[in-house]
């Protein structure tokens, strides 16, 4: 286990990571910054230099969602899958199939709020210990720490909207 800048990553089975941290911010409107293209764009980055080029999000059971980062050095990284589960503002599941990895992960995101705080728990469950294990090599923590901290920053300063379409207050 690792603890970073409010980041708690865990590895509670031999297939699982979870990714733990408290927002500043009710949970609709993290769920919000988690589904709408114009706020990933800009906090969804990992360490600095990258920029996400593709951000084709899936707002419903079924859809597919497609992410792309290129790096000023010209590398480039994606991941994409199919929501599994989409229910507003508590919980998302969807498989996930990053780039140059041999199998898919399925992903649950659940939002929890307490007195105007929200808990992120991300669990990612891969098909092996040993796929589970390269993720961690890669790492991942670093970059979900950068981007946490730059949704936290966007959320703490009003940059994230309610959407008029069916976010829930609750």
């Amino acid at each position: 286990m690792t603890e970073a800048m409010g980041l708690k990553v865990t590895t509670p089975g031999d297939r699982e990571i979870v990714l733990t941290r408290v927002f500043n911010a009710p949970r609709h409107l993290v769920f919000e910054a988690f589904t709408r293209p114009e706020y990933l764009k800009r906090w969804l980055l990992g360490p600095p230099g990258w920029e996400m080029v593709v951000c084709d999000v899936a707002a419903k059971v079924g859809d597919r969602y497609r992410y792309e980062w290129r790096h000023t050095d010209g590398k480039q990284f994606g991941t994409g899958g199919v929501c599994r589960e989409f229910a507003r503002p508590g919980r998302i599941v969807c498989t996930e199939l990053m780039d140059g990895y041999p199998t898919e992960s399925l992903v649950t995101t659940v939002l929890v709020e307490e007195n105007g705080k929200t808990t992120l728990t991300t669990t990612s469950l891969f098909e092996s210990r040993e796929i589970r294990d390269m993720v961690i090599k890669t790492g991942m923590a670093r970059g979900v720490e950068a981007s946490y901290n730059r949704l936290e920053d966007l959320l703490t300063a009003g940059g994230v909207q309610e959407n008029s379409q069916g976010a829930s207050a609750s």
